[in-house]
């Protein structure tokens, strides 16, 4: 019922602001998500110093796999935005 709704709506231009709130929530939870990342990996570091190469190197590649799901997440709304 709730979709065939939006789907009607779309003529409204509903469809390109949930397309940029669903592109600003994904770079927001990307930000945040890669702040937690940094700051446990120094607090990591600050425990065990001679680990601080494995725990950079997990930390570069989680940031990295974060930030391709909001890059991919940012895509498909402007997806939506262009599809016509």
């Amino acid at each position: 019922m709730l979709s065939s709704i939006l789907l009607e709506a779309g003529n409204l231009g509903l469809g390109y602001g949930v397309a940029a709130l669903g592109a600003g929530l994904a770079a927001l939870g990307a930000g945040v998500g890669i702040g937690r990342i940094g700051g446990s990996a120094l607090e990591s570091i600050a425990r065990q110093p001679e680990a601080s190469g494995d725990i950079r190197a997990n930390m570069i590649l989680t940031a990295a796999l974060v930030e391709g799901a909001a890059f991919f997440a940012m895509v498909v709304g402007l997806l939506v935005v262009f599809k016509s």
